[in-house]
């Protein structure tokens, strides 16, 4: 069985035998541009490292995946530094273009601070690495004990500025995880050395090298090995990465917890509690992707993803204060709202659902909602509601408004009905699909099916051929695709939800007027991808930004007043 425990070691995707080689061919190329920087006696000493650079540099190419030109350059200028140093100029030139090369191999496409950073460390490095081979020879223009001073100062900056950007902070992170003790390195190693030279002057170049030589694997290190993930904020629900796709634990709160895969995950996953029982993630209505029921118990504890042969371990921390009582039916809707909020970047505690309260933007689109059904006089309205606070809040704000506008309100469905569902997602789901078999078996709710705002959901709106719903905002605009790409992107495609919408907006978010829209299982003018049109058209069904899954979602009325 293969566990990979990202978490502790922040360094599962490391390929421990081809960051090795990286970095003892950073190490000996960083020697040997130093050593042909500063003048001295050491030239068979060059010729050993220029030969070992190229040597690895060769071994690179079969060990991972190299380009080409660059690996020719360097091993050029490996074999060219200990031939040029007779020739002092031409020796210099070579091995700051040799650094140069260091500089970039080291960086990894860095740019900005961080490029400047490793310039800063990497030239440091190498300079004291050439007074190491050579021996700190005083000129008249170089005078080594107070170099020495300098050079271990610019390297405490350069550490301390990469600790600084490092995002892990003063934090368990720091001595749990590899990337954490590589950073360490590069702060406190270069500190010691810089006191070496405080007291040695110009002999703590030899003992300061491997100080400085440690120090500098650790920084090339870096490049290398992936940044922990952020730790999780005790009550906060928690997005998390490890497992090669994102996970979502919502509440992260003592007691039952639902951890949610999106379905490009695939299948056979199951979480739990190292050392609990296993719970397999299974679908539920009206949701998609898959979902798991764990028991966190307070305080830190250590989640375990498995899927087939594969163990992921999560760092989950669910505070002691227990959460907000989740029934079983709401809580996808739930964790749906939360991951809306964190796809933001927000780091909100979860205090409440959606289902837990029916807000003023929804009572007045639902008053709407009934008073258009009103002008289109239906037989009656077949109403689906539920127990949730929300729900019995809606439905009596329906019957209210219906006896206002002289309709009727029944439980059973009719031919001449319009059916309308202010439940929550898991029995609007299962109204939906009766709804459609209905429909297919004989003539029902011919005045449509209307499902309640927080409905907008794909699974939900795709159990039938066709739903309406009554919105404060219209899906197709700018905002509303950039929220449906952005959770599409952070969570393995999954689809968007309105409660999601609400909590990536946030609080304040001034709401729209009511206008009833039209979610379909049709694409308007079906085309093929090559197919010749029109400039700016897309015509194939699985773009980015969709509310509705393989489907559309159109206005099919003016703003209701």
């Amino acid at each position: 069985m293969d566990h990979d425990h990202a978490a502790p070691t922040g360094s599962s995707t490391v390929d421990v035998l081809a960051l090795v080689l990286r970095l003892a061919l950073l190490l000996s190329t960083a020697f040997l541009a130093g050593g042909g920087l500063v003048p001295g006696p050491a030239r068979r000493t060059l010729y050993v490292l220029g030969g070992t650079s190229a040597s690895l540099a060769v071994a690179s190419e079969f060990a991972v995946d190299v380009n080409v030109v660059a690996l020719a350059v360097h091993v050029v200028l490996a074999v060219a530094v200990p031939i040029l140093v007779r020739w002092p100029k031409a020796g210099r030139w070579a091995s700051v273009a040799l650094l140069v090369l260091v500089v970039l191999e080291t960086s990894s496409g860095g740019s900005g601070v961080g490029f400047a950073l490793d310039s800063v460390f990497v030239a440091g490095a190498a300079v004291w690495f050439g007074f190491a081979v050579n021996g700190p020879v005083p000129t008249s223009s170089v005078r080594p004990g107070p170099l020495a001073l300098t050079l271990g100062g610019l390297l405490v900056l350069a550490g301390t500025v990469r600790f600084g950007v490092s995002g892990v902070g003063f934090d368990r992170r720091l001595h749990s995880t590899v990337f954490g003790i590589a950073v360490l390195a590069v702060v406190v190693l270069p500190l010691v050395v810089t006191g070496l030279a405080a007291v040695l002057h110009g002999r703590a170049y030899r003992f300061g090298a491997v100080g400085v030589a440690l120090g500098f694997v650790a920084w090339s290190a870096l490049g290398a090995i992936p940044a922990p993930p952020p730790l999780p904020v005790p009550g906060v629900p928690l997005l998390a990465d490890q497992a090669g796709f994102p996970v979502l634990v919502s509440p992260q709160r003592p007691g039952r917890n639902l951890v949610h895969f999106p379905a490009s995950a695939g299948e056979d996953l199951s979480a739990g509690v190292r050392g609990g029982v296993l719970t397999k993630a299974v679908v539920r209505a009206g949701a998609e992707g898959t979902w798991a029921d764990v028991d966190l118990p307070a305080g830190r504890s250590d989640l375990e993803i498995h899927r087939g042969d594969t163990t992921t371990v999560v760092e989950v921390d669910a505070g002691e204060t227990p959460g907000p009582s989740i029934t079983d039916a709401d809580a996808p809707e739930c964790a749906a709202a939360a991951l809306g909020g964190l796809v933001a970047g927000r780091s909100d505690v979860l205090t409440a659902c959606p289902s837990g309260a029916l807000t003023p933007a929804d009572s007045g689109a639902l008053v709407k909602l009934v008073e258009f059904l009103a002008g289109r006089k239906p037989s009656a309205i077949t109403l689906v509601e539920d127990d949730s606070p929300r729900g019995v809040a809606a439905a009596k704000l329906v019957r209210e408004t219906a006896a206002r506008t002289g309709l009727a309100v029944q439980p059973d469905a009719g031919p001449d009905t319009a059916l309308v569902v202010v439940a929550g997602w898991a029995p609007a789901y299962l109204a939906m699909t009766r709804a459609a078999e209905s429909q297919r078996l004989e003539p029902t709710h011919q005045y449509g099916l209307y499902l309640a705002p927080w409905l907008l959901n794909g699974p939900i709106v795709n159990a039938v051929a066709s739903a309406s719903l009554p919105l404060r905002f219209d899906p197709r605009e700018a905002t509303a695709v950039g929220y449906a790409v952005a959770v599409g992107d952070r969570f393995g495609g999954e689809s968007p939800s309105a409660g999601g919408f609400r909590s990536w907006l946030g609080a304040g978010s001034p709401a729209g007027d009511v206008q009833i829209f039209a979610a379909a299982q049709v694409n308007a003018m079906p085309m093929y991808p090559t197919e010749p049109h029109a400039t700016g058209m897309v015509m194939d069904r699985d773009y980015a930004g969709q509310w509705v899954p393989d489907g559309t979602i159109v206005p099919i009325t003016s703003v209701l007043r």
